[in-house]
């Protein structure tokens, strides 16, 4: 963190805690230097090997610029492959992962540790008795599994729908996570997971954050024509930073969102990876929509400036009054769709939200 939030800390806390515990806030710093390591367009026939050789491109980067964490996109290993409808299960299979690491990916286990490095990687999870998943797995500057999550919100549709012009299939290629949100502790901090969809969502953050979370990881591939309504299509990129700002600022967590972007088999897929800080501000962001790497020296200690101030849970929140959002289903939401509703472009059939 740089000197001018250092003295930001200070000033936060000062007036609604003691002098006592403003020192212990902002005293031993925990940095660590994160590297949202963004990726260009993956080709169709791109093999594995060919992929992490760029992983590892980005990985030496990061090692250039001191960083201790390199954070890869959703789906890092492969093609955004839910746009095509694929109904042959063996070519199909080719996009999945059944272990990790495998043998193609072994060389980026191996450099990472040889490095000191910790990362975080998306891939398609095909496990041993046939579960689907849409998978992020933190590993740490020794090469060791810290975390194993897979995706919660799963957009999209789930059948072959003809008139779109590229399909969105996860909810017929990945089945939701089983598992809620969690942090871990890891990298100097506690470090919380999410992916591509699980950004839009406040629950995603706040989950997190009453468990103390102070940076959370963010993969996505996100296309940006959105076919049950296009007139989102050109605040794709506004979107995408709104919700991550808002959750970072909300939860006092920093938060790295990274994307595969740019005209990926004729699509294409927002990029603007950022990394944002616990006051909700972008303390950098990719200008290119290709291989880049962006990074930030982060200090920990700079969430408790919105922990406990503002945002001190213990003290302002009011979890009996929000009972109704944990429901089931709310009323409102089982209303059918309406036809002629004012929605520009087709209404839609099966769609489960924005990727």
């Amino acid at each position: 963190m740089s000197a001018s939030h250092d003295k930001t800390l200070t000033t936060h806390l000062e007036g609604e805690v003691s002098d006592d515990r403003v020192s212990r806030l902002t005293s031993n710093v925990r940095e660590i230097t994160v590297g949202a390591a963004q990726l260009g367009p993956i080709a169709r026939d791109e093999s594995r090997a060919e992929v992490v050789e760029r992983l590892l491109a980005l990985l030496h980067e990061g090692h250039k610029r001191g960083c201790d964490l390199v954070v890869y996109p959703e789906l890092a290993l492969t093609t955004f492959f839910p746009r095509w409808w694929i109904d042959d299960i063996d070519e199909l299979n080719s996009f999945y992962e059944t272990e990790m690491p495998s043998p193609e990916v072994k060389p980026l286990f191996d450099e990472a540790a040889s490095l000191g490095i910790g990362f975080c990687l998306g891939y398609a999870e095909l496990t041993s008795d046939g579960h689907r998943y849409n998978t992020y797995l933190l590993v740490d500057g020794e090469g060791n599994e810290v975390a194993k999550f897979r995706k919660v919100h799963i957009p999209g549709h789930e059948k072959y729908e003809p008139k779109r012009p590229f399909q969105h299939l996860e909810r017929a290629y990945f089945e939701p996570a089983s598992e809620t949100f969690r942090t871990w502790t890891a990298f100097k901090g506690e470090i919380g997971l999410a992916l591509c969809n699980d950004r839009r969502w406040p629950e995603t953050y706040r989950v997190m954050g009453l468990a103390d979370v102070e940076m959370i990881l963010i993969g996505y591939n996100t296309p940006i024509h959105y076919y049950p309504d296009p007139s989102q299509d050109f605040l794709a990129g506004f979107h995408s930073r709104l919700v991550m700002q808002a959750g970072a600022y909300q939860n006092g967590t920093f938060v790295v969102g990274v994307a595969k972007g740019g005209e990926e088999e004729g699509v294409e897929s927002l990029a603007e990876s950022c990394i944002i800080g616990p006051s909700g501000e972008v303390l950098a962001q990719a200008t290119t929509d290709g291989d880049e790497l962006v990074t930030a020296n982060c200090n920990l200690n700079w969430c408790a400036a919105y922990k406990n101030t503002l945002y001190d849970f213990s003290r302002y929140r009011r979890p009996e009054m929000y009972k109704s959002i944990s429901e089931e289903m709310p009323l409102i939401l089982e209303k059918p769709y309406v036809e002629g509703a004012p929605i520009i472009g087709e209404a839609p059939s099966t769609e489960g939200g924005l990727p």
